[in-house]
């Protein structure tokens, strides 16, 4: 029986440490089903850019998908059939937003496993939030998202 979990987000831009959960899940979990929230929280890129962005970063990690979603996360999980769902925890106000999340989507369906890996240090401090400021101030990319993002991104204006 294949176990499958469900990693949701705005991924705008898809970062290192984002590309750290996948490879941390892949060691638990036989399948990774990224699911790329359609209305992100900056929109800084497009839905298609995100999804095609984070699709190359993953290209040669094993089984892993990535989808545009829109609706609520615990009918993505059922419609997907993941076991569960993971997330990934960088600082105490992360704790506290998932807490809340978990605890609505409890609520919302309490058969849903939810599975939080704490950061790396190295990658701790690396959000899309700070990655969206370093593009719009035209620094170096290369140590903050995968090379695909980074090559996509350089040298734009936003």
């Amino acid at each position: 029986m294949e176990r499958h979990i469900l990693y949701p987000g705005s991924f705008d831009p898809v970062t290192l440490g984002h590309i750290d959960i996948i490879k941390r899940a892949l060691k638990l979990f036989d399948k990774v089903t990224v699911v790329v929230v359609k209305k992100g929280k900056a929109d800084l890129l497009e839905i298609d850019e995100r999804v095609d962005l984070f699709r190359e970063s993953v290209k040669g990690l094993g089984n892993v998908e990535v989808h545009p979603f829109d609706g609520l996360m615990v009918d993505e999980v059922s419609k997907r059939g993941a076991d569960a769902v993971i997330r990934g925890i960088r600082t105490q106000g992360d704790y506290e937003h998932e807490w809340s999340l978990a605890g609505v989507n409890a609520l919302l369906a309490s058969d849903i496993e939810y599975i939080y890996l704490l950061a790396r240090p190295d990658m701790a401090a690396v959000s899309s939030t700070l990655v969206r400021d370093v593009i719009r101030h035209g620094g170096p990319l290369e140590k903050l998202v995968p090379a695909p993002v980074a090559k996509a991104l350089a040298g734009r204006e936003f």
